[in-house]
């Protein structure tokens, strides 16, 4: 079996079990879970140590899913969605059906369609959200490369994805950009 299918697999398994991964996405490595799964959420805001009203990021397979995870209909958000390149991450204005402890106390949520294939592959066979948290301890610098993570988080999580960890270059956190109730686009990260 190749690295790449057995990581998808074990992926799997850990998230079925309530379980958090280490792995690579279209941006930073992340730190993931099952979005629908609160006391899964709980444990990566435990192991980054960080306060659980700051938000964290979703990622999903495709556009078709987005309706599932957020109320907001404004057809401007998915014309903006098709027509970006680079991973953004969209800031809707009320989140359903996902873990209560990932939904903002204004209800809004963070939620990016991801192109990287490992993610789409393993969200294929999931059939869920997975929570995307860049994989550092809350206040320290966001890892450019698997090099730069932590031991703490690489011992933290209960399976670290092989695939791409040889890989060197230097990757960047997504922008993250929102609409306001007047329906103007507001860019929170370039």
């Amino acid at each position: 079996m190749f690295v790449y299918e057995e990581d998808v697999q074990l992926c799997l398994t850990t998230l079925q079990k309530g379980g958090i991964i280490l792995y690579p996405t279209d941006t930073v490595w992340g730190i993931g879970c099952d979005a629908t799964n609160e006391a899964a959420v709980a444990k990566i805001f435990t192991l980054k140590k960080r306060v659980d009203t700051k938000a964290m990021i979703i990622l999903l397979g495709d556009e078709a899913t987005l309706t599932n995870y957020v109320s907001d209909n404004n057809l401007q958000i998915f014309d903006y969605i098709k027509g970006i390149h680079k991973p953004t991450t969209v800031i809707y204005q009320k989140g359903i059906n996902l873990a209560k402890n990932l939904i903002a106390a204004d209800e809004s949520v963070a939620i990016r369609i991801t192109k990287d294939a490992f993610c789409k592959d393993l969200m294929k066979a999931f059939g869920k959200p997975i929570v995307s948290t860049s994989a550092n301890i809350s206040g320290y610098p966001t890892p450019l490369c698997f090099a730069d993570i932590s031991l703490d988080i690489k011992e933290g999580v209960d399976y670290v994805v092989k695939h791409r960890q040889e890989e060197t270059s230097i990757q960047i956190p997504s922008s993250i950009v929102k609409w306001d109730e007047a329906g103007n686009l507001i860019i929170i990260r370039p």
